[in-house]
């Protein structure tokens, strides 16, 4: 059983998760940032209940992107339609912690 810290940017809100409880809120994928998120009373809009249908979960990882999930084509394809795509954005439904990681809640 392993846990890790999760630090959500900009609020600056590290919470720390075992990964033998996933999954901790039913949104998203087990494990997820927004399931880690929603958990722990972080904001992180989810529009379509997390299911890989909408951007609204997008977040850009400061630190530990190897400790994500590796994406999938179908987060790929979502996330070429986000708003301040950037080569280290996400979605929150479906990157799952595996490891200490940072990311940050574009406004």
């Amino acid at each position: 059983m392993a846990t890790h810290k999760v630090t959500f940017l900009p609020l600056n809100v590290t919470v720390e998760v075992d990964e033998s409880k996933y999954p901790l809120a039913d949104h998203g994928k087990p494990g997820s940032l927004l399931d880690i998120a929603l958990a722990n009373n972080i904001k992180l809009e989810h529009n379509c209940g997390g299911s890989c249908a909408c951007t609204t979960c997008h977040v850009v990882v400061r630190e530990g992107e190897e400790n994500l999930s590796t994406m999938e084509l179908d987060e790929e394809d979502r996330l070429d339609t986000a708003e301040g795509l950037t080569l280290h954005s996400r979605l929150g439904c479906q990157a799952v912690v595996r490891g200490d990681v940072v990311v940050e809640i574009p406004k």
